[in-house]
């Protein structure tokens, strides 16, 4: 595979970091000048924009901006100290299994501009450091929430104690906080077991590239 001058819909697979992704495109293409748009965490997939050559590195900024959709995964009834698979995992018990229309009243509250606190586990610069490097050493973080917008947000489909829901948010929006305040307002705890990104902008998951 020869990959050009451009910008690229890649297809990120579970696994490999964004930065991994951005090493083959560059060892694939042979140009040295290449980023991506927005950050997949390793364990999830879907749409990586990238961009190969200087000219088009420079139009990335646009794309950081943009909506985004998902479909995600909510494991229910457990949480987890960095939102998602990887973490420590803890069994809860809670006195009720939500039933469906339960689990869609609450979705409502979501659905809008709302607040959010961004994951200790995530890239966010705290005095020049990345959250995730202190909170690795068991620093305690004080994150500030911040708005964000759920455009739409829906059931895909529930079974205990899975829920899977698409959405589409704006930029800046943790998936992974999203999951976790879900099973917080259900009162059975939650963390996001699998995120599936399926479309930013013009680019959807339907016409991705593998490498």
């Amino acid at each position: 595979m020869q990959l050009k001058h451009g910008i690229y819909n890649i297809y990120k697979p579970a696994g490999p970091t964004s930065h991994d992704m951005v090493d083959r495109v560059r060892k694939l293409s042979g140009i040295k000048r290449v980023g991506h748009a927005g950050t997949l965490d390793p364990f999830a997939e879907g749409v990586l924009i990238v961009a190969v050559g200087r000219e088009y590195t420079k139009q990335l900024g646009k794309f950081l901006k943009q909506d985004k959709t998902y479909r995600a995964v909510i494991h229910l009834g457990a949480e987890s100290d960095t939102g998602d698979p990887t973490g420590n995992i803890i069994e809860v018990q809670p006195q009720l299994k939500p039933a469906l229309k339960e689990v869609r009243e609450i979705l409502k509250q979501f659905k809008g501009e709302i607040e959010q606190i961004p994951p200790a586990f995530s890239a966010i610069k705290i005095k020049g450091r990345k959250a995730y490097e202190l909170a690795r050493k068991g620093i305690r973080l004080d994150l500030k929430p911040r708005k964000v917008r759920i455009y739409t947000i829906k059931i895909l489909k529930y079974r205990w104690p899975y829920l899977e829901i698409e959405t589409r948010v704006s930029s800046g929006t943790y998936i992974r906080s999203l999951a976790k305040d879900i099973g917080q307002a259900l009162k059975t705890g939650g963390y996001l077991k699998k995120l599936i990104r399926t479309k930013i902008r013009r680019f959807n998951i339907e016409k991705s590239l593998e490498l």
